[in-house]
């Protein structure tokens, strides 16, 4: 490995030509694109929206605003920007606001540079270390981000305040060469954000009433949620006006992307001995759903957003109700079941913000109306209509402008006709679902829990007459798992269908006829 330059001098010799971090950034995207390397890896689905307007602002040497809700990937598209830093860069060692040694401009730098000259010592800063962020609060204070007098560093050094020495230096000056982040860049007070104008348009900053201007060579980049412009803060038009790229964030646009970001973040491979945790593409997705139907849901408040850690938190709890059930069976497989989904309850009760509405009816049932809207698609998604096939006289066609109606033709024929249609619409021909339905005529129901062994679980299922044809003639499962947890589906889309009825209590779930189920609550 070749040794760094350690001296001013060394780096003069070797023709090392500084440039400017925004310079850097975008050679170093240039590099990455002409290479076809992945530039933003581990960020899906914004590949033909943000990214590339990402890309473009970087390349025009832009200071960056996200704008988006929350859990779109934001602070982590912020943090992925310092792997278009190079690996390391020069700084006058021991500065503490990381200065060139081609162009010291601190009191301490510009000493070091005119006693030592070319044989000025050279640190190298990795790219880990020019990278920092804050996260805005209504307690920041300017002295935070650009710095102030400090009255113990005058009297320790035995100097006045008139002197350059005795300032401490903010976070913002102390990311000089690199890049600087402000996450919720409303939450910062008004006179706040102030300070930071001189920086996005002079790149300098003046610390109290010193005359000193140091010249700051940084990328600015700032994450906004729109909620907050009303709820709690507003960015001054001044502030934006200067942040030259301005750009929106969305979620995911359909449940495939948002299960493969899901794959990527949730801690789903446990490595609990002997546990084999069967989690299939279709459970997946319908976790996703729940976060669809919640972003389109009129009992949640949209402006807030349904944060993608939702789904995140929903697949890991709904591991770890799986991973609890073989531990207690000892069953060394086991595959998820629809009422393992009450499991992930927690993950969304705390991740949806509400509207009025809403929160008189209550989170909880608010998020089993979420998993009811999600299963319901599934199950619409998978299977025949739950009306069935319309009646003739549904079906007839009607007469057009001008033309007499079959009932207006006098003759014994016509009324033939009209009795016909009156006993078939009197007596639809059977649905694919009655069967099923009939099942759980009187006082017939079952239970199904999410801590019972499969085998007992599957025989419950199967004591519904007529359920596990229907699956094996719509679905053709591939296992007796998948086979169960669309018998599942069926039973829980005939709820949602209001053909039978179902009670949950605790973690188990009662299926019963529907007019049963309404008459012993109205006693009850």
């Amino acid at each position: 490995m070749t040794e760094r330059p350690t001296t001013l001098g060394e780096l003069i010799a070797e023709g090392y030509e500084p440039k400017s971090v925004k310079d850097e950034v975008r050679d170093n995207l240039i590099e990455k694109l002409k290479s076809g390397e992945n530039v933003f890896p581990g960020i899906l689905g914004y590949e033909k929206t943000v990214l590339p307007a990402l890309q473009n602002a970087i390349l025009a040497r832009h200071d960056i605003i996200l704008l988006g809700l929350r859990g779109q990937a934001k602070t982590r598209l912020l943090r992925a920007l310092v792997n278009l830093l190079d690996e390391e860069i020069p700084v006058i060692a021991g500065s503490e606001l990381n200065e060139s040694p081609f162009a010291p401009f601190s009191a301490y730098g510009r000493r070091m540079a005119a006693s030592a000259g070319s044989d000025l010592p050279v640190a190298w800063l990795p790219r880990a270390a020019r990278y920092r962020e804050k996260l805005a609060t209504p307690d920041v204070t300017i002295a935070d981000l650009i710095g102030d007098v400090d009255p113990v560093k005058a009297a320790t050094l035995r100097k006045t305040f008139a002197d350059e020495d005795v300032i401490h230096y903010g976070i913002v000056p102390r990311t000089n060469r690199g890049i600087f982040a402000i996450n919720e860049l409303p939450d910062l007070q008004p006179r706040i954000q102030v300070g930071l104008l001189n920086i996005l348009e002079e790149r300098d900053l003046q610390i109290r009433g010193f005359p000193l201007r140091i010249p700051l060579d940084i990328l600015m980049v700032f994450s906004a949620n729109p909620e907050d412009y009303t709820n709690r803060g507003n960015i001054i038009t001044p502030l934006k006006d200067r942040i030259a790229s301005q750009i929106l964030t969305h979620y995911p646009s359909d449940a495939k992307t948002a299960s493969a970001i899901t794959d990527q973040e949730a801690w789903t491979d446990r490595g609990t001995g002997g546990v084999t945790v069967l989690l299939g593409d279709e459970v997946k997705l319908l976790i996703e759903e729940v976060a669809f139907v919640a972003r389109k849901s009129e009992l949640v408040d949209q402006s807030s957003g349904v944060s993608a850690r939702l789904s995140i938190a929903a697949r890991e709890l709904l591991v770890s109700n799986l991973e609890r059930r073989a531990l207690k069976t000892g069953e060394a497989v086991v595959a998820p079941r629809l009422v393992d989904l009450f499991a992930a309850l927690p993950a969304i009760t705390g991740k949806v913000e509400m509207v009025f509405e809403g929160e008189q009816q209550g989170a909880e049932i608010v998020a089993k109306r979420l998993i009811g809207e999600a299963v319901k698609g599934l199950f619409d998604a998978k299977f025949p209509p739950v009306e069935g096939p319309r009646t003739r006289a549904e079906t007839r066609r009607r007469p057009r402008s001008g033309e007499l109606d079959e009932d207006d033709v006098s003759g014994p024929t016509t009324l033939e006709r009209a009795e016909t249609r009156r006993v078939s619409a009197a007596a639809p021909p059977p649905g694919p679902y009655d069967d099923i339905v009939a099942a759980f005529s009187g006082e017939t129901k079952i239970v199904l829990s999410d801590d019972t062994p499969f085998s007992e679980h599957l025989r419950t299922l199967e004591s519904v007459k007529g359920l596990s044809d229907f699956v094996l003639k719509h679905a053709k499962p591939r296992d007796h798992y998948e086979r169960a947890f669309l018998m599942e589906l069926v039973l829980e889309g005939l709820v949602q269908h209001l053909r039978i009825a179902r009670e949950d209590l605790d973690s188990t779930v009662t299926y019963a006829e529907l007019a049963k189920f309404n008459l012993m609550r109205s006693r009850g």
